[in-house]
């Protein structure tokens, strides 16, 4: 059972629908997927200040890298006094912790109203990417015709996408908390990157529709990410009392 209400649900389907309307003279019988990925696109544009924010986050967190590693050798035995310090300075430098977080959290409503419209069936039966339904799911494909049928062909390529770019943010993520000078990050840092693979998994068990949105919106992040490190962020002009 939805934990959407149907109104929304219904509101939300007149949407998809209202989209892929729009879009059928170009894209035919897809209509309804290229809908999806229209949608998809909507939402990353309506969260890209918050993305750019992240980024900017997260550019002066390693500008304050060495800064923080000194703290940790000053407070080495005295750990509470060393959250307080590091709390302060990000203070001081209006860097955000969570600033990262927020991206994902807004998205999240866009991917469960998604999920809910195509897993209800009521509502989306009919469309299709090519010869896959797009409320149907790999494994079921795998029922039906096989991976090489033709709608198992279909989620084979879009897994394959969504696989070429979690091995990219997977390289990325690995640079990016590999051991510097000082020691770098150790731990759970080191299995972070793995995470990437998880939109390959999920892709293979949701309806077509959503893992279109996931590898979608997982392709923006990796080319919005891309251009928005290539400016460093400016050194920030320390305030006179």
């Amino acid at each position: 059972m939805s934990v959407f209400p149907s109104p929304l649900l219904d509101a939300f389907s007149a949407l998809v629908d209202r989209l892929a309307a729009l879009l059928q003279p170009a894209a035919g019988g897809a209509s309804t997927a290229v809908a999806v990925i229209a949608f998809t696109v909507l939402v990353r544009l309506a969260v890209h200040p918050l993305s750019r924010a992240a980024v900017r986050g997260q550019q002066a967190r390693a500008r304050l890298a060495p800064r923080v590693a000194a703290l940790r050798k000053t407070y080495a035995n005295r750990p509470e006094r060393l959250r307080r310090a590091v709390l302060e300075l990000h203070a001081e430098e209006k860097v955000s912790p969570f600033a990262g977080l927020l991206p994902g959290l807004l998205q999240a409503p866009a991917f469960l109203l998604l999920y809910a419209l195509f897993s209800s069936g009521d509502r989306t039966g009919g469309h299709a990417l090519l010869a896959a339904p797009l409320d149907g799911r790999w494994t079921e494909a795998l029922g039906d015709g096989g991976p090489f049928g033709p709608a198992g062909l279909v989620h084979l390529a879009v897994l394959a996408v969504a696989l070429v770019v979690a091995a990219y943010q997977y390289l990325r993520a690995r640079r990016e908390t590999a051991p510097g000078p000082d020691g770098g990050p150790t731990g759970p840092a080191r299995v972070l990157p793995l995470l990437s693979f998880g939109t390959v998994v999920t892709v293979a068990f949701v309806p077509l529709a959503v893992g279109l949105y996931l590898v979608t919106s997982t392709a923006w992040s990796v080319v919005e990410r891309a251009l928005l490190m290539r400016r460093p962020l400016p050194p920030r002009v320390p305030t006179r009392a």
